[in-house]
């Protein structure tokens, strides 16, 4: 008589995953083998949890190292070599080499992935981008380029600064967009090894950061390349000629008072122009990704996955700035104590904050409502709905006429600056 099969190993097993040595591998009972494929490799050492685990055809756990995963969704040909995965989702050829560390809120679309040691939360990566080794790259997201050969990347030992000595974490970074990004025509962007990107910031398509850079502006020009201006560089060579008594006369040391804010304008907008554009990649996967990506049930999880990621990031962001919005009484409060001019540019900015958040709150709770321009969603729609049947998601998108990707773009950038009409657009310098 067989023995009857009860252990969720041996389960996989009989529907023909590969697990080379089945007494290393651990899958946990709310796991759904149906929800794994065929033909799927789990090396040694991998665990694997959660009833909302979906594992796609092709894809390989654990080659370099044990994998953990939990409640992930992984399209076709994924390679996670190693690490710990929890709550993220991985779409077609996606892949990440060992040690790496990723958490909620995590989207990496095709093609798309880093090297060993890559820390990732509320991320989320367009198709092609490419992480260095030895990454801290949370709450961002990037795009740009074009394919495997031209797309945007990051160096190794890169972070993203997202947490501020004011303890707040107001501080997303969009690097590229999403209007433009989702049509795979942008000029990559490089953000140089050894470097950093201080949160909230916004990066333009084709810019280029040079290593050992830290980057604490925006750059909203297309195609610059951010170098230290010569006069900086001269500094720097003086200084490592002089003494050590004169550089360290060069280190400024000041007083500084946790929870005084200074000027917030460009805080606000970049947190809400982010939001935006998190709001336009939720639509676009509702009224264009949705069609590719129901076409098995693997695609299907990855789908809803993406969707749980995408409203996991929008209430983080929404969230971090009702945080900050909450400090502000008291950043008020001791710029009085000081002595501080209250009508002063950064403490209206301030006290304006305080006054208009519960409208913003409001507003950014019905922003999935917001239609943006019809006509434009209508005239991409209309095209997309020419392409032969079976067209992947990603020749579809390639096969557009340039009218067809204007109009896309333009709807979804409507969809943007409704969010980012939320908070004047007050120019100022003050700090």
């Amino acid at each position: 008589m067989s023995k009857k099969l009860q252990d969720p190993v041996d389960m996989l097993i009989a529907r023909g995953v590969n697990i080379p040595q089945p007494e290393t591998v651990f899958i946990g009972g709310d796991v759904v083998p149906g929800r794994i494929a065929s033909g799927v490799t789990i090396h040694p050492g991998c665990r694997l949890t959660g009833d909302k685990t979906s594992v796609g055809p092709g894809c390989e756990l654990g080659a370099e190292a044990p994998v953990t995963l939990a409640d992930c969704q992984l399209g076709e040909r994924v390679k996670l070599q190693g690490g710990a995965f929890r709550e993220a989702t991985f779409l077609d050829g996606a892949a990440m080499a060992s040690g790496a560390h990723v958490r909620p809120g995590t989207l990496v679309e095709e093609e798309a992935g880093g090297a060993h040691t890559v820390g990732l939360k509320q991320t989320i990566l367009f198709p092609y981008v490419v992480l260095g080794s030895l990454i801290n790259f949370c709450d961002c997201l990037m795009a740009g380029g074009t394919s495997r050969s031209n797309h945007s990347e990051v160096g190794s030992s890169y972070i993203h600064f997202n947490y501020t000595p004011h303890q707040d974490k107001a501080t997303a970074s969009l690097i590229g967009d999403v209007p433009r990004g989702v049509m795979l025509d942008q000029p990559p962007i490089f953000l140089g090894g050894q470097g950093g990107l201080v949160g909230p910031t916004q990066v333009a398509f084709g810019t280029v950061v040079p290593a050992g850079t830290i980057l604490r502006k925006d750059i909203l020009q297309a195609g610059l390349c951010v170098a230290r201006p010569a006069r900086a560089a001269m500094a720097a060579s003086a200084a490592a000629a002089a003494p050590v008594a004169k550089l360290a006369s060069t280190t400024v040391i000041a007083p500084y008072r946790q929870g005084a804010y200074r000027a917030i304008q460009r805080i606000v907008a970049n947190n809400l122009i982010y939001i935006g554009n998190i709001n336009a990649l939720c639509v676009w996967y509702r009224d264009v990704r949705a069609t590719f990506l129901r076409t098995d049930p693997f695609q299907d999880a990855c789908l809803a996955g993406a969707y749980a990621r995408l409203a996991s990031v929008m209430q983080e962001r929404v969230k971090r700035l009702e945080e900050l919005a909450g400090k502000m009484p008291v950043s008020l409060e001791l710029a009085k104590v000081e002595g501080q001019d209250l009508a002063g540019v950064p403490y209206r900015q301030q006290q304006a904050l305080i006054e208009r958040w519960p409208m913003m709150r409001a507003a950014l709770a019905r922003l999935d409502h917001v239609e943006g321009s019809v006509r434009d969603r209508d005239r991409l729609l209309s095209a997309l709905g020419c392409l032969p049947p079976r067209t992947s998601y990603l020749d579809a998108v390639r096969t557009l006429s340039p009218n067809a990707r204007a109009a896309g773009t333009a709807w979804l950038q409507s969809l943007v600056d409704a969010a980012a009409a939320l908070w004047p657009n007050e120019k100022s310098d003050a700090r």
